[in-house]
């Protein structure tokens, strides 16, 4: 869930308000900025387990893995912090201006915005060539990606081996959930 900064502000600023506020994050749109709300126990530990998994699969290799403390330039107007991201460029800046790989744990508050709006603005970004939707309230994981110019979508449930063919990796869909309780397996162990 976003909270957004009232007034409008210009990258500059919103650079120096990530700076002044190392606690927060921001995603910055069009001019205004919104202040990235915590997520569930769930989300964290999908999001940590995503990051672990392609962290051990790359370690040696020329790609990084970060975290949601890091921000992807879309645009000279959209800054955003997906919840797991790849780059195979070395730069260090402000922000990771080519990504080859973007996660985003989808909640409840955040599944239309991830689905629809970042979706397009993922899939225009010129080297974003996967985009992964991880569901934190049931063992379900979705991926976009680009094949000769074109965007192939593909759901993975329960024991299927995922395929991130971006990064010539591969990983039973089962390691991303390691530690998550559903709630509804959660209800029925207590009756």
């Amino acid at each position: 869930m976003a909270i957004e900064h009232q007034r409008s502000m210009t990258v500059e600023e919103y650079f120096q308000l990530e700076e002044n506020d190392p606690d927060t994050r921001y995603e910055y749109i069009d001019g205004h900025v919104y202040a990235m709300a915590g997520g569930t126990a769930n989300h964290d530990t999908i999001k940590s387990n995503m990051q672990r998994i392609l962290w051990n699969l790359l370690r040696g290799s020329k790609c990084r893995v970060y975290s949601s403390d890091m921000k992807v330039y879309i645009s000279e107007t959209r800054y955003f912090h997906p919840d797991v991201l790849v780059t195979c460029d070395r730069g260090t800046v402000q922000a990771i201006q080519f990504p080859r790989l973007v996660v985003e744990v989808l909640s409840p508050t955040t599944e239309l915005r991830d689905r629809t709006w970042k979706l397009k603005n993922y899939r225009t970004h010129p080297t974003i060539e996967e985009y992964v939707l991880a569901d934190s309230q049931s063992c379900k994981i979705e991926i976009y990606h680009k094949e000769n110019n074109k965007w192939i979508y593909e759901a993975f449930e329960n024991t299927d081996e995922i395929t991130l063919n971006s990064l010539g990796v591969h990983f039973p869909l089962a390691d991303a959930y390691t530690d998550v309780e559903f709630e509804e397996a959660t209800r029925e162990a207590e009756q």
